[in-house]
């Protein structure tokens, strides 16, 4: 090929055929197809669909490492899923996600693309979209919404860990932090990382410590009508509406 040829080639983007001893541009250029799935449970609230023009907010629950499979039953071990077997009403559109044993935690696109189906499907309230979880969980809720913090009005991460870093990106999403002090599974100096590094990019948090609590700081949490209050008394000054 000429040296006008491959002049040409550049100007319009596309790859000049390799010569030894000369550097010449290429584009790589690939269609990728992605599948996305993920299982998880869903609570209507009783009085869902009797109004429809109601909007209803969002609770999404994410559980820990012992949940994680193919066993949607294992989900309801903990947490809202347990407390709505038991027969709690919840004043939320309530969604359980499985993460699948494959050691890798949860997954933040995959979640993503489970948020837009639900907002998509039902009538909630796209600004008043709440994020919790326990233990990898919690982990997940700090990872979760440091990568689109557009799309919660508010977190509440129990027992879990995350890089203080990314927490610069939450200055718009309130997060009620918990953790027991005596967890001998994740150190409760991880509550303290986040919260501190939280409160020195200028965000909204708190914190609440159980003094005898071990790893399971989750019981007493969602056994609390406070945290659902709390909530609840959060919204996003915009939607986040569903991608499309």
């Amino acid at each position: 090929m000429t040296a006008q040829g491959q002049q040409a080639n550049a100007q319009a983007g596309t790859s000049a055929v390799a010569q030894a001893g000369t550097q010449q541009p290429q584009t790589f250029e690939k269609q990728v197809v992605k599948t996305l799935t993920l299982k998880y449970l869903l609570y209507l609230p009783k009085e869902y669909g009797k109004d429809a023009d109601k909007k209803w907010p969002v609770m999404i629950f994410l559980h820990g490492s012992g949940e994680r499979g193919s066993d949607l039953e294992k989900v309801k071990a903990h947490g809202p899923p347990k407390l709505i077997v038991a027969g709690k009403d919840f004043p939320f559109v309530v969604v359980s996600p499985q993460a699948p044993l494959n050691g890798k935690g949860w997954d933040v696109e995959t979640l993503n693309g489970m948020l837009d189906e639900v907002m998509q499907k039902y009538h909630v309230d796209t600004t008043r979209v709440y994020l919790t979880g326990l233990s990898m969980g919690g982990g997940g809720t700090w990872s979760w919404a440091t990568s689109n913090p557009e799309r919660f009005a508010a977190i509440a991460p129990i027992c879990g860990f995350g890089s203080p870093l990314s927490t610069r990106r939450l200055k718009s999403v309130p997060a009620w932090v918990f953790h027991g002090e005596k967890d001998p599974t994740v150190p409760v100096s991880e509550a303290h990382i986040m919260v501190d590094a939280m409160k020195a990019a200028g965000g909204d948090v708190k914190l609440t410590l159980y003094p005898e609590a071990g790893h399971d700081s989750w019981t007493e949490t969602y056994n609390n009508p406070e945290l659902y209050i709390w909530f609840l008394s959060h919204t996003r000054s915009a939607p986040t509406e569903p991608k499309k």
